[in-house]
């Protein structure tokens, strides 16, 4: 790369930082004999990393000593014809690299574009002065000499170290001196900062020269979150890192000091209250993190660790490092490799935009700017502590005083926003003549008692939180939940039971003020912050006893209200238990609770609210302006913050929160709550779908959320309270199931005609009783619904024009998942069939509304077309030509084959017929790579893949050939079931990645080299090596470079997608192959799915737009247009592999100096030595005599 410029490419590595083993060899080649890739270690107990290595030169022992002085002599000389060999040879291979350059239109050899793949994830260092900088505000990463860091966590101390290892790869890039150096704990006990820091400066104190960068972990793995003693216990530990600091501002010179506070998701050892179940363990733990992140922040403001001096400052990084637990070794790496970048971040003066995560996993690293060159200091970069820079005129207005409120003016569209009380417009608010004797003919009125169960939401945690303070997050403001608080009235507070108060005035049940469960003020709210759904058992029992035991409760006459809400906690954990938090055992656990109330709790009627969608959550924290703490929220709910936009993860987050909707649906929908007259559960929808509330300008409007953004304000609450009464009044089947928190609820009233609380009975809702079993399904094909289904007027020239209907032949290249091994199978014996017919990429039995698979779709816009595979086994193969068990390196043998069976079958027309081949290989390589890892390796699979796309390159016209990226396996490692085929074939079929042991280096080995093998095709693929004609593209089709193992309703793997082996997919498996790759067709390269979550909805098969009918390649995915029809020109030869440029040299002459070079480098060093052996004998003999 030139200029420093950035280049950023389509795929990286499957890890994000590049081995120093890779990087020495670099940079010392394009220095040759400058300082050396090397460094030494010094240093105690503190860590010192890394040091530039100082040569120094080796002198006699004795000045007079004649063989003291032939020795260095011999060494002088000895380095001199070693020089010289290396600048003669060199020469010749910097020659021979231009030779390969110097043409502008040369097809990019391999090595340049693995240098260009490196170069692309590398920062280019940015021009400075020539001399170290005086002051630390102007520090830049090529500045620092040396790096420490000290205070590492004792309890994950081996991460830590990876983690700072990592810091030191990327200062690298900048100071190509240092390498890491991993030094192991000398001691197994806690030690004091302030230890360490006397430790680390005492061999410091002296060195005036050289800028140090010191890295200061400040753990809080030690403190028990949940202990009453804790801000104590967090006061102790900032008071111990102000006295490290303060000892090394007297005793260092030219030093940046980082401060970080560390954290791992973990249950101490000493905190046993942490093993409470009732104790909202995430909540707890990032309330002290944030406590102790405010307190380091209070004390590093203070000027005197950044004005006292110029070459001394201390800086707290904004946000913690959390470790969060992980079983995996290869997610725990990629965990460390994101760490690292909040890091390294955080080390830099802050940047425009955020730190991009590619489709693979690897991150975009960000590196200092021309405008923003220097480490990061107070001084040069001002706080960016959480703000709150959104509109003041959507803040909360004082919610004592509805008058005040109806004052305020607004630049909103309506005032009813700032408003916390609501205005009753009821007139009839007497209860029935008579206590009703049915659920179904129960008013507001006859309302006694309330009560609730749930989460954080109902437990009321923020609610009342001022915006600038987020540890009031912790505080339960069970007196403002909108299901169950009774603060105040209802002119100042909106709850439910402050509504139906003016009802009853002798309403009882409801929470008051701040507290706990147990608090007694909480009374009949028993919602536990962080429950999920297999805590409302518990909750549920826990509140029957109090409604028994209470003498101001007639628990068999009083009529009662009991509201439910849970299953957002159970959404945030998901993906750590994918079985455990299905939306079925979700539901069951869901439905244990509603059992006890349902048969120990006469006269009740019980809302159980509809969980909402979660994901809208997101937008508050990708408008960075809004100022929320996202670290603290993703903490929180990780499975639903920390996915990127637009991945599998969120992707399966999105879907699970909708299948915990429907389970609930369900579940009610059963009607076995309406057995009697005296209770019934009631589900209330109004938050299915809810509008996140918005400024003015467009941003996501943070007052109606607590100071985490991710717990609700009393704006919220007041709004959920409104949609919650109103939902009461309307009829089943007929109920609002949207929640916009911008519009204005007006609250309904029970009307003459319909005076009572909706119920299934009283609105004639028939339920649709328990889902029943859906038939077998006889077939795994596919709907169409695709309009323009018509070729082009005429054949198209050019392959960016190229419409499903111009396809007139297909073909494949593969193993068995491309000859159908085992995929209709019923048993062991049939599992060796190859059921061609139901191939994805190449099978034509029957038609798409049976059997789906890629020609299927393709005799839709064109029913003549021939290639497909037909029946089973080899008797009707057509041109599929896949063998099973091969391996890549079988691939250029068949690509020769199907080259001569498309010559000479006489229904193609080889010059003119547009052919479409897919090609899908490499999962036997991969399965036996610890057997052979010189022939299967990334390498070797690079080159197969490039010899066989060459051969389609040079001799088949008009092709576009569809590469299918390996599919990552590690997935199939879940797969199990309790049969012979999958107990022992399926390790059999794939032994190097299912026999190796979990987190181990042989499995952890497997999973690089199948990404390797991943980004090896998309290299060759799209390194311009196949875009010298316009009748031929080679596209990779990336829906399987992230498996997603599709799961039943238990939330474990489904095996009606897998064959007889639980290892080769069966036809329904196939099927949805086949519409993820015809769906990843019809999208552009750089936005295709990366991932198939295997839906196998009938209705999944895309159709082309009107805007783009074309099947996408390279070319026309680009924004430039793409070349009309009538500008291009029929091939009728294809054209040669590499273009011929008149400016290049010969290769011959390449290597003929190549030679030349090193025989005369040869020579010269053998005349060389034999001098210096001639005058070492005439010197010795002199000497003798």
């Amino acid at each position: 790369m030139t200029d420093n410029k950035r280049v950023r490419t389509k795929r990286g590595f499957p890890h994000l930082f590049l081995p120093f083993s890779t990087l020495c060899p670099l940079r010392n080649t394009l220095s040759l004999f400058s300082t050396p890739c090397t460094g030494t270690f010094t240093g105690g107990e503190s860590r010192r990393f890394f040091r530039p290595r100082e040569e120094k030169r080796r002198k006699p022992t004795n000045p007079l000593s004649v063989e003291g002085a032939q020795l260095s002599a011999y060494t002088m000389k000895t380095r001199c014809a070693l020089l010289i060999l290396a600048v003669l040879v060199g020469s010749c291979a910097q020659f021979t690299d231009a030779v390969y350059i110097v043409g502008e239109n040369d097809q990019p050899t391999e090595k340049q574009e693995t240098a260009e793949t490196y170069m692309s994830v590398l920062c280019s260092p940015t021009p400075g002065p020539s001399s170290p900088p005086s002051s630390v505000d102007a520090l830049r990463p090529a500045d620092i000499s040396a790096v420490y860091t000290f205070g590492m966590p004792l309890s994950h101390r081996h991460e830590a170290s990876i983690l700072v290892s990592r810091i030191t790869e990327l200062l690298s890039m900048f100071t190509p001196e240092m390498i890491p150096q991993h030094v192991a704990q000398a001691s197994s006990q806690p030690r004091r900062l302030l230890k360490e820091a006397e430790e680390l400066s005492r061999p410091l104190s002296h060195q005036v020269s050289g800028w140090k960068f010191v890295l200061m972990f400040v753990s809080a793995d030690s403190l028990c979150a949940c202990s009453p003693h804790v801000a104590a216990d967090v006061a102790a530990v900032v008071r111990d890192a102000e006295t490290a600091l303060l000892t090394l501002q007297e005793k260092l010179h030219r030093a940046l000091i980082h401060v970080t506070v560390w954290s791992a998701f973990h249950q101490q050892d000493n905190c046993d209250c942490m093993r409470n179940e009732g104790i909202n363990q995430r909540l707890q733990k990032a309330i002290l993190l944030k406590t102790l992140q405010d307190s380091l922040s209070g004390v590093l403001e203070n000027p005197r660790w950044h004005s006292s001096s110029s070459d001394f400052s201390v800086v707290l990084h904004s946000a913690p490092v959390i470790l969060e637990p992980s079983s995996d070794s290869d997610n725990l790496g990629s965990d460390i490799n994101q760490l690292a970048v909040q890091l390294w971040t955080n080390m830099l003066q802050p940047m425009t935009g955020q730190t991009k995560i590619t489709d693979n996993g690897v991150i975009a690293i960000p590196c200092p700017t021309q405008e923003r060159p220097f480490l990061r200091t107070q001084n040069n970069s001002p706080s960016d502590r959480e703000t709150t820079l959104y509109n003041k005129a959507s803040s909360v207005t004082d919610p004592r005083s509805l008058t005040t409120q109806r004052q305020v003016s607004s630049s909103r569209k309506s005032n009813c926003s700032q408003v916390m009380g609501t205005e009753i417009p009821c007139t009839d608010r007497s209860p029935s003549p008579t206590t009703p004797t049915s659920v179904h003919e129960l008013r507001p009125g006859d309302i006694k008692v309330v009560a609730a169960v749930g989460d954080s939401l109902t437990a009321g945690n923020g609610v009342g939180a001022k915006v600038d303070n987020l540890l009031l997050v912790m505080n339960e403001y069970r007196g403002l939940s909108w299901s169950i608080g009774g603060d105040e009235n209802i002119t100042t507070v909106t709850t439910l039971p402050n509504i139906l108060k003016e009802f009853n005035p002798s309403l009882t049940g409801f929470s008051e003020g701040i507290g706990k469960e147990d608090n007694p003020k909480a009374f009949l709210n028993q919602a536990v912050a962080g429950a999920k759904s297999g805590d409302m058992v518990q909750q549920v029992r826990i509140l029957v006893d109090k409604m028994k035991n209470d003498s101001r409760i007639d628990f068999l006459n009083d009529w009662k209200v009991i509201t439910m809400f849970v299953g957002a906690n159970d959404l945030c954990d998901f993906c750590s238990n994918s079985v455990f938090f299905s939306p079925r055992n979700v539901a069951n656990r869901i439905r244990q609770a509603l059992d006890i109330l349902h048969s120990e709790v006469p006269r009740a009627i019980v809302n159980l609210v509809e969980m909402f969608v979660v994901d809208p959550l997101r937008d508050l924290h990708s408008d960075k302006s809004l100022g929320c703490p996202t670290w603290f929220a993703s903490f929180i709910c990780p499975c639903i913050l920390k996915p990127k936009d637009g991945s599998a993860e969120l992707q399966r987050a999105n879907d699970l929160n909708r299948e915990y909707q429907r389970a609930m649906r369900e579940l009610i929908d059963t009607g076995r709550y309406d057995t009697h007259h005296n209770f019934t559960v009631v589900l209330q929808p109004f938050m299915r779908e809810i509008v996140l509330p918005t400024l003015e300008d467009g941003r996501p409007d943070r007052s109606y959320f607590s100071p985490d953004c991710f717990h609700l304000s009393q704006k919220a609450h007041t709004l959920m309270a409104q949609a919650l009464w109103n939902n009461m009044l309307e009829p089943v089947g007929n109920k609002t199931f949207s929640h916009d928190f911008e519009a204005c609820i007006d609250l309904k009233c029970p009307s003459e005609t319909s005076p009572f609380f909706r119920t299934a009975v009283n609105s004639n809702h028939t339920f649709t009783g328990p889902p029943t079993t859906p038939p077998p399904v006889n077939n795994w094909g596919s709907d169409f619904s695709c309009v323009d289904t018509a070729p082009s007027n005429s054949v198209p020239t050019s392959v960016h024009r190229l419409r499903p209907a111009d396809i007139k032949v297909v073909a494949a290249l593969g193993d068995s998942l491309s000859t159908g091994f085992g995929a209709k199978a019923k048993n062991l014996l049939q599992l060796r069939i190859e059921y061609k017919g139901v191939a994805w990429s190449i099978g034509g039995d029957k038609t798409l509304e049976t059997v789906t698979t890629l020609p299927n779709i393709l005799k839709k816009f064109n029913p003549q077309i021939k290639g497909m595979s037909v029946g089973q086994d080899g008797k009707q193969s057509g041109f599929n030509v896949a063998v099973s068990g091969a391996k890549i390196s079988g691939i250029p043998g068949q690509v020769r084959r199907l080259v001569d069976i498309l010559k000479n079958d006489s229904s193609v027309d080889f010059n003119n017929d547009w052919k479409l081949v897919t090609l899908f290989i490499g999962g036997n390589d991969l399965c036996q790579y610890c057997h052979d890892r010189a022939s299967l390796s990334p390498q070797s699979y690079r080159h197969h893949m490039m010899t066989s796309l060459d051969i389609l390159y040079k001799e088949v016209p008009r092709t576009i050939v569809n590469v299918m990226e390996i599919l990552e396996i590690k997935g199939l490692r879940r797969v199990k079931r309790d049969s012979l085929g999958c107990t022992w074939i399926q390790q059999i079929a794939c032994p190097c990645f299912l026999q190796a042991e979990e987190d181990s280096i042989e499995l952890a080995e497997v999973k690089r080299i199948n990404r390797e093998m991943q980004m090896e095709a998309e290299n060759v693929a799209y390194g311009g090596r196949y875009e010298g004609r316009e009748d031929f593209a080679v596209v990779v089709q990336p829906f399987f470079q992230n498996s997603i193992i599709p799961l039943n309703a238990d939330g474990r793997p489904d095996h009606t997608y897998f064959s007889e082996d639980c290892f080769h997919f069966s036809e329904r498996g196939h099927a949805g192959m086949a519409v993820a790759l015809w769906n990843n067709m019809l999208e552009p390269v750089g936005e295709k799915q990366t991932y198939n979550n295997f839906t196998n909805a009938r209705n999944s098969v895309k159709c082309p737009t009107e805007e783009h009918p074309y099947i996408f390649t390279k070319g026309n995915s680009l924004t430039r247009p793409a070349p009309t029809s009538d500008s291009s020109t029929t091939l009728s030869t294809p054209l040669p592999l590499n273009p011929d440029c008149s400016n290049s040299v010969a290769i011959w002459l390449a290597a003929v100096l190549a030679v030349v070079g090193l025989l005369i480098g040869c020579v010269a060093t053998w005349l060389f030595f034999c001098c210096r052996d001639k005058g070492d004998k005439r010197r010795r003999s002199v000497h003798q005599g």
